[in-house]
């Protein structure tokens, strides 16, 4: 996500950091950041404001005069990211006597029908009954895809075939004496903005009267994500924006396009094809992944939601794994993994500061760990808990089960045999001691199969005698 800005970006602001500073190479350095924006895809309107607000506080208040004064201007330009996308409030308020009612509007292909989806369960993770609305009557496929995301999270869909005003009234009334506390109405869309369109999702808005309305955009189109929210946002008052397919924009033209243009906060964002993939919106988590600083706050609260999520079993073999009561095996090695594709590999390591810097556009991490995955799998249970049973002709056959060499799976035991010990004590860290710990491992390619070794003073179990030392010098000598 964002690797095109974050890298022209990166590159600009380092040409604050090399020699003295004059209001002549600022400027320049600038000019830089403006190319990075323009070719990310962000409005021209919004990058020109952009930069004259920053070049203003750069020059106008003699930052050059200062300590530090790359450290200053680095700093100026991580304020108005933020202040460019935000801010931004992502709570949906409650009503205590009525269901709160969300609009739901957007183009086809954007992701709307999905998005509804996504939100219902994030409510219902939060202990709220929400209520799925079918009123998209223009795509018959739109009411069968919402019944089954339904099914999928166990929320129930009202839909019947009417006309989609009467639909949404009805399904309103349905929740007040059903105990629903959200409606969710999923509207119409069009392959293009058209009048027809505008005016049923306007007369939704007037009859149903709807407490919140928010447009579902796909991220990929780039600056046009602003000016489609501007077209709604004209016609209905919008009250937030939905980005979608974030995780596939390496160029973030949207993100630092809408607010500015339409004054309208992008509340959500979509991470992914998986329903539990909405996240809060956080203009101060991308302004840092977009510097190349990654998020470490969304990582801590991806890493608590999970272990919200972990069962009794896997709480309490953790806590024996960290007491030394219980070996670190594979089969615990495997339920990492799991985790891992929870969160998302490839947003765990651009979470990571620098970490999306070090990987280049071959490697694939989700690939990495599929690998490592199948190799597991292609073990028994006696294999999984002794892993040190498993000799030549054992390789041989988990190899030929998984689809690898044998040789890269003895590499990957040697890995998991130096990764038992370090698994152990980052059980007994507190979040931010695990982060850290995760950065450091990554940035030397521990966790990647066939990385590079964690060096590790063994233990041979002999001492060495003076003569037998003595003779190491002189090796070493001669070495030398």
């Amino acid at each position: 996500m964002f690797d095109s800005i974050s890298k022209a970006l990166k590159g600009a602001l380092d040409k604050f950091t090399r020699g003295k500073l004059t209001a002549d190479n600022i400027r320049e350095g600038l000019r830089e950041v403006r190319r990075a924006f323009l070719e990310a895809d962000v409005n021209f309107n919004v990058t020109n404001d952009f930069i004259a607000r920053v070049e203003a506080q750069a020059i106008g208040q003699d930052v050059i005069s200062k300590a530090k004064p790359s450290e200053q201007i680095i700093q100026i330009v991580y304020n108005e990211l933020v202040q460019l996308m935000g801010p931004v409030d992502p709570t949906i308020k409650l009503h205590k006597d009525r269901p709160t009612v969300l609009m739901m509007c957007g183009l086809q292909g954007a992701g709307k029908t999905t998005t509804c989806g996504k939100l219902a369960l994030r409510l219902q993770k939060e202990g709220i009954r929400p209520l799925l609305v079918a009123a998209d009557l223009q795509r018959p496929a739109a009411i069968e895809q919402l019944k089954v995301i339904g099914q999928q999270i166990g929320v129930p869909v009202y839909s019947e075939t009417s006309d989609p005003v009467t639909v949404c009234q009805k399904a309103v009334e349905f929740a007040k004496s059903n105990s629903h506390q959200v409606v969710i109405l999923d509207t119409a869309g069009r392959l293009q903005i058209d009048e027809e369109l505008m005016q049923e999702l306007a007369q939704i808005d007037r009859k149903v009267r709807p407490d919140e309305v928010y447009l579902v955009v796909d991220a990929m189109i780039g600056q046009e994500a602003a000016n489609v929210s501007k077209v709604f946002n004209d016609r209905l008052a919008l009250n937030g924006v939905i980005l979608t397919k974030l995780d596939g924009d390496a160029r973030g033209g949207a993100a630092l396009s809408v607010k500015a243009v339409t004054g309208v906060p992008i509340k959500f964002i979509g991470m992914g094809e998986k329903l539990q993939a909405l996240e809060d919106f956080r203009p101060e988590g991308m302004a840092s992944r977009i510097m190349g600083q990654g998020d470490l706050m969304g990582l801590v609260g991806k890493m608590q939601t999970l272990q919200q999520e972990m069962t009794e079993e896997e709480r309490a073999r953790h806590e024996r794994i960290a007491k030394g009561e219980k070996d670190f095996t594979l089969e615990d090695f495997r339920g990492y993994f799991v985790n891992l594709k929870k969160m998302g590999i490839k947003e765990m390591i651009g979470s990571l500061p620098g970490m999306s810097e070090m990987m280049t556009e071959d490697q694939n991490p989700e690939e990495a760990l599929s690998r490592m995955q199948g190799m597991i799998d292609s073990m028994p249970k006696k294999e999984h808990r002794d892993p040190d049973i498993i000799d030549q002709s054992r390789r041989k056959r988990i190899a030929a089960g998984s689809g690898v060499q044998p040789q890269e799976v003895t590499q990957f035991l040697k890995q998991f045999s130096q990764m038992r010990e370090i698994m152990r004590k980052m059980l007994n860290m507190s979040m931010w001691q695990r982060i850290r710990m995760m950065t450091s491992l990554s940035k030397m390619g521990a966790l990647s199969p066939g990385g590079p070794q964690i060096k590790t003073k063994g233990d041979t179990g002999h001492r060495k005698s003076p003569r037998e030392r003595a003779e190491e010098r002189k090796k070493k000598k001669k070495r030398k």
